[in-house]
């Protein structure tokens, strides 16, 4: 007994996890928006700020990031947050809620870019 609800437990698992990605809406063209386009799946706001926090903070720490950079790259990031923040009191509507995937896909662009510019090179 105990062999077929395990496999079953597991099944149920992927089947949930893949019907959100199934019932994903898509743009005019048939294209996934701007935001979803560089993951292989669509993220939540909170999702995005822990992903580039730690991406800050794996910069200064492989020497990718000056301690300047990461100062710099937070201090927009703490303004992300801020301004989410100041959306959230009324509700968070679907413009809004653009306008902050925008922003940080901006703000994840500077952070690979700077990552990225070899300015900071050890050797």
């Amino acid at each position: 007994m105990r062999k077929f609800i395990i496999p079953a437990v597991v099944l149920a698992a992927v089947a949930s996890a893949a019907l959100p990605a199934a019932a994903q809406s898509y743009g005019h063209h048939g294209r996934p928006p701007v935001h979803q386009a560089g993951y292989g799946s669509w993220q939540s706001i909170n999702a995005r700020q822990v992903n580039l926090d730690r991406r800050i903070d794996q910069g200064v720490r492989t020497g990718q990031l000056s301690r300047r950079e990461a100062s710099r790259l937070r201090g927009e990031f703490n303004g992300l947050l801020r301004l989410e923040a100041n959306y959230r009191r009324g509700g968070l509507t679907a413009w809004e809620r653009t306008d902050l995937d925008r922003r940080f896909d901006r703000l994840s662009a500077q952070v690979r870019n700077e990552r990225h510019d070899r300015d900071n090179r050890r050797g």
